[in-house]
Parts: structure tokens; C-alpha cells; sequence
């Protein structure tokens, strides 16, 4: 009977220490450097694109997502609560702002629906935190991977579609767009306040246009 007793207050006593080094974040910015491959002898594209970042902004409900290039610039501003979402986009001189209701932002997103991670055996520390080898398979069969940290995870799940069922913090992870890879890896996390200018929207400079008319213009993704 006592040895039963000492195994369940070890077990207990596993779970609450895995719950309290499970850390819960309401403001978190990341900045992820991109590395990118292609099979084309030829990678003017990747060449071009290869070396730019992504930085992501969480404060509550909101989220900010950056991605920054030699050719081109854009952010989206996601409001999780109401669903809404904003896009600003700088490429080739064109400054478009496109607003997104929450059908557009969940048809945008629809190829994620029903992602799902499975976990492996491999580990590896990244910016210090140890992290799981994922694969996530969409519902059309494409698969990528993922390492993530269980140590932190985001009070707000809908700051990346993709990875709201994923249960930690990603902090590398390769996508195929095409003939290109490419590799995301963090650089940096920041867990001080964020500022709330951050999720301000422009009232000027852009032209505006709804997602429809990005859509026939290619401009939404």
C-alpha cells in the first residue's frame, strides 16, 4: 500500500511540475531569420528572398506579423477576438492596406483546417530551449516539420493559423512554397510588454482595397 501511495505522489508531483514549467504568455515578440533552398539550378527567386525575417507580436487578442525583404515588406494585423484582420503590403512602390472580415481570414487560411502534429524522438535546443521534432500534415497530405518548445505557450492561439493546435511555442520550422524551403528559425525572444502602437492602423499612405480585389490582384497572401 505505501509503495502505491509514493507512486502516486510521484506521479502528481510530475504533473504539477510539468504544468508550472509550462509557461503561459500574454505578450511575446519573435524574430525568425529565413534560410531558402531551391532545386532550380538557376535561384534568382531564392537568392532574392533568401535572408529576410519574420518578427511576430503578441499583446492579448492582438498580433502583429512582419516579413521583411530586400524586395518587399508586409504586415498583418490580426485581431483574434473579433476575427478581423488587417494587411499592409510594400512592394514595388505600391503601399496596399487590405481589411479582412473574419470569413475572409478563415477562407484564407482553409488549408490548415484539420492540421494535426505528431511528435517524434529527436530534440534539439534552439535560443536555449530544448524542443520537439513535430511533423504536421495537412488535410491534402503535405507534410512539414516542426521544432517547438512546450515551455511557452501563447494565451492567444490564432496569432499563426497554422500553428493554434500545436501545444508550445514553434521556433523552427521548413514550409514548401513551390520549388523553394523555406527554413525559419528564432533568433530572438523577447517576453517584455509590447507596445500597443504596434497594432495601430494606418489612416493614410495606402491604397485600400477588400480582400476580393486583392484576390483578383494576387496581392492577399
Amino acid at each position: 500500500m505505501k509503495k502505491h501511495i509514493v507512486i502516486l505522489l510521484m506521479s502528481c508531483l510530475g504533473t504539477q511540475f510539468a504544468a508550472q514549467a509550462q509557461r503561459k504568455v500574454s505578450e511575446l515578440a519573435l524574430t525568425y531569420d529565413a534560410s531558402i533552398s531551391s532545386g532550380s539550378k538557376e535561384p534568382k527567386m531564392a537568392d532574392a528572398l533568401d535572408g529576410h525575417t519574420k518578427t511576430i507580436y503578441i499583446k492579448g487578442n492582438m498580433s502583429r506579423a512582419e516579413l521583411a525583404s530586400a524586395l518587399f515588406s508586409s504586415a498583418t494585423i490580426h485581431d483574434s477576438k473579433a476575427g478581423t484582420s488587417v494587411v499592409l503590403k510594400e512592394v514595388s512602390g505600391q503601399k496596399l492596406l487590405i481589411r479582412m472580415t473574419s470569413d475572409n481570414w478563415a477562407e484564407n487560411n482553409k488549408r490548415y483546417d484539420g492540421i494535426t502534429f505528431a511528435n517524434t524522438s529527436d530534440t534539439k535546443s534552439i535560443a536555449g530551449y530544448n524542443c520537439i521534432k513535430a511533423v504536421a500534415t495537412l488535410p491534402d497530405g503535405t507534410t512539414f516539420t516542426v521544432y517547438y518548445t512546450p515551455d511557452i505557450v501563447p494565451e492567444n492561439k490564432d496569432y499563426d493559423y497554422q500553428f493554434k493546435n500545436l501545444n508550445g511555442l514553434p521556433l523552427e520550422y521548413e514550409l514548401v512554397q513551390g520549388k523553394l524551403t523555406i527554413k525559419y528559425t528564432v533568433s530572438k525572444i523577447n517576453m517584455n510588454p509590447v507596445p500597443a502602437s504596434k497594432f495601430d492602423i494606418p489612416k493614410s499612405g495606402y491604397r485600400e482595397m477588400t480582400y476580393e480585389e486583392s484576390k483578383k490582384m494576387n496581392v492577399s497572401n
